[in-house]
């Protein structure tokens, strides 16, 4: 008996129609999210090496400028701090602050994916729960008629296997990178804001203006 791909689809029951919805939500967010995290790190780098380089040079007037032009979250954290005329404490938490906000802008519907990632398989597997189900009532309705009665239930039950582990490994990636890069950003960003503040700090000392 040879099975075709309408008859699969057809196999899988509700249960794959359920995981095809859970696919089209989970893209849909991936997308978004990959959308977002391009704008935030979009010449990211160039504008922090540039803002070391100009640390260097003592030029704080110049990373104000540089930031302000820059309109992106890392510009926002570093001009923010710039901007504060508390004392390097007050500036500490100015800055954490700020970059926990962006951070949980980039974080998200990660949630909302990870859910998906860590579901999918179990929704798969119920699946294939119902369908060894179906194979085992069709032997027991047909006994001796051979392996073609229960192929339609071993092949619910394998479809919704291995749609549920498509819909889970994609999730479960996306979710693994969209929170890596979002660590990478409170890390550096961190980093840049404390480097800002003890040169700021250093030049009040010092009375440089």
């Amino acid at each position: 008996m040879n099975i075709t791909f309408k008859q699969l689809i057809i196999a899988g029951g509700p249960v794959l129609f359920v995981l095809a919805a859970l696919s089209i939500y989970s893209i849909a967010l991936i997308w978004e999210r990959w959308t977002v995290y391009q704008k935030t790190f979009k010449g990211m780098d160039d504008l922090i090496h540039k803002i070391y380089a100009l640390l260097r040079a003592g030029e704080m007037k110049q990373i104000t400028e540089l930031c302000a032009k820059a309109r992106t979250p890392a510009g926002d954290i570093v001009q923010k701090v710039m901007a504060h005329y508390g004392t390097p404490l007050e500036k500490r938490e100015l800055a954490e602050k700020a970059v926990e906000w962006h951070v949980s802008r980039l974080s998200k519907s990660l949630t909302a994916i990870a859910t998906i990632g860590s579901i999918a398989p179990f929704i798969g597997l119920f699946g294939t729960v119902i369908g060894v189900i179906r194979a085992f009532k069709d032997l027991s309705m047909y006994a001796g008629a051979g392996p073609s009665v229960v192929a339609m239930g071993i092949a619910e039950a394998l479809v919704n296997t291995a749609a549920g582990l498509f819909v889970a490994v994609p999730a479960i990636v996306a979710y693994n990178y969209f929170v890596h890069k979002a660590n990478d950003f409170s890390s550096e960003m961190n980093w840049v804001a404390e480097q800002v503040i003890d040169k700021s700090a250093s030049r009040e000392f010092s009375g440089v203006v």
